[in-house]
């Protein structure tokens, strides 16, 4: 019933498919929205009063975007628009060989827009791809840039890449794989223990691969699953899940490494390990790093082990700091042992995210249990630097707070910070059909951050069972990947539009 007013204030909604729309007008008369078709709000506006309708709250996995929604009433006003669509919007769909299929690794842009990844395993000879997607009118075309195991019996160009690509600026990609090399049936497995690559764009649109290391001789590392970092001076940085050490009780099958690569004449490239994982008694140190590093603004870098850390407790994984000394070695330092339990995360498989003022930022796939919820479904933490240089960790988040894990489970990846400070991320399980989530933390400066699911997986065209993190463009919106899922159900490349 109208109250207060002379004229009705109303439109249409089209497209509405979820529950959860809240129309608001004026910034205080509130219309919950049940369907498509018209609506009027409950309050009406005098003669020559204004008007302003926006979408207060949005639909379950839904945008709605109000337009002809202000100005001045005169008459009845019903010609407010509201229109929903998905939150998400497929980009690619990865189809049958050859092209590529399970991606697991973050997007990178290039300066012109265009978006870069690579997939585990697909391709023409099966052993996984790297891909470009590019816009043309608001349609996205995907090109395989290059298909792995294209050398030898043993894929000696690199085999199954599950890391990110960053670009140099000329741009050229580079990226590593998880097996193929130099090394197979000789000091590696029957594929070698992985390799750093680089592509480089020739004339007429294709590109050439150059293997810049292969790991696994000596006592070198071996099956880099992370992505790689370049420092000012134009040398990369990364880590390999395995080599080095060996510790039966924590990882057997050695422990992992942070090596550096460096460019040389003739375009040859000269890699030295710079640390070695479980040096320490118990692995303190941490063991078994799957994560991209970052650097800071003095050339530090960090990182996170999945294993390692505490003496009594060496399995819950670290987050730790490696700085140059002044004889050309690295020094590490533990700034955080995962304690993991009811009160605390472990097993940290993404990487960090750091804020303008040093805060570090990650996620850790187990550990926490929610007073009202589920255990061990995993947490976003937030590291503070102390004045004197000690390191407090504060948990932002718990997931499976909500019934049936609806706000997510299990993150793997990573998080990104916005200018604002919020956080974002994915998570493998959980959300309202158990195949994921893509999450937005709030930032606030006590407690838990409020945290909105951005869009639930539906376990179908959608995507599902998103392994890697996110990336964001100028406009807010946020670009990923689903590892299964879409028409082949062999994985998908999502756009998110908060």
């Amino acid at each position: 019933m109208l109250v207060l007013g002379d004229l009705h204030i109303g439109g249409t909604v089209a497209g509405l498919s979820g529950n959860g729309l809240v129309l608001q007008d004026n910034g205080r008369d509130n219309l919950s929205i049940v369907g498509n078709g018209s609506f009027t709000f409950p309050t009406a506006a005098p003669s020559g009063g204004s008007y302003a309708v926006t979408a207060f709250a949005q639909p379950f996995n839904q945008t709605c975007t109000v337009s002809k929604g202000s100005g001045t009433a005169s008459t009845n006003v019903n010609s407010v628009q509201v229109t929903c669509v998905s939150s998400e919007q497929v980009l690619y769909s990865f189809g049958q060989a050859p092209d590529g299929k399970y991606p697991s690794a973050n997007l990178v842009f290039d300066k012109a827009g265009n978006l870069y990844g690579t997939t585990a395993q697909g391709g023409a000879f099966g052993y996984g791809t790297v891909f470009k997607l590019t816009e043309n009118q608001g349609q996205w075309n995907e090109t395989v840039l290059y298909s792995f195991c294209q050398q030898g019996q043993y894929c000696s160009d690199g085999a199954g890449p599950n890391s990110s690509l960053v670009i140099d600026a000329a741009g050229d990609l580079y990226g590593t794989t998880l097996g193929g090399g130099a090394y197979g049936d000789t000091g590696g497995g029957a594929l070698g223990d992985g390799v750093v690559f680089e592509l480089s764009p020739q004339p007429g649109g294709t590109w050439t691969e150059t293997v810049l290391h292969s790991f696994g001789n000596g006592n070198d590392g071996i099956a880099p699953f992370a992505g790689l970092v370049f420092d000012k001076a134009g040398n990369l940085y990364g880590t390999t899940f395995r080599g080095g050490t060996s510790v039966p009780s924590v990882c057997p099958d050695s422990c992992g490494t942070v090596f550096e690569l460096s460019p040389g004449s003739n375009s040859q490239w000269t890699e030295k390990v710079i640390y070695i994982f479980c040096s320490q008694s118990d692995c303190a140190d941490g063991a078994s790093p799957a994560s991209q590093l970052i650097f800071d603004s003095t050339g530090n870098l960090y990182g996170t082990t999945q294993s390692g850390g505490s003496v009594a407790q060496h399995t819950n994984g670290t987050v730790f700091e490696l700085s140059p000394t002044q004889n050309g070695q690295w020094s590490e330092v533990v700034l955080y042992a995962f304690q993991g339990g009811a009160d605390d995360g472990e097993f940290p498989e993404g990487g960090l995210a750091q804020d303008a003022n040093g805060n570090l930022y990650g996620a850790t796939q187990f550990g926490y249990s929610a007073p009202a919820g589920g255990a061990n479904n995993g947490t976003v933490f937030k590291l503070t630097k102390g004045s004197q240089g000690q390191w407090t960790e504060t948990l932002i988040n718990g997931f499976c707070s909500q019934a049936n894990c609806d706000d997510g489970s299990q993150p793997l990846a990573g998080v990104m910070l916005d200018q604002s400070g919020n956080v974002y991320g994915t998570t493998f399980m959980g959300g309202a059909f158990d195949w994921g989530v893509v999450y937005k933390l709030t930032a606030q400066n006590i407690g838990f951050w409020p945290e909105s699911i951005l869009y639930a997986f539906e376990g179908a065209g959608d995507g599902f069972n998103p392994h890697a993190g996110l990336i964001l463009d100028n406009s807010g919106n946020l670009y990923g990947v689903a590892f299964q899922g879409g028409a082949d159900g062999n994985g998908v490349v999502f756009k998110i539009t908060p």
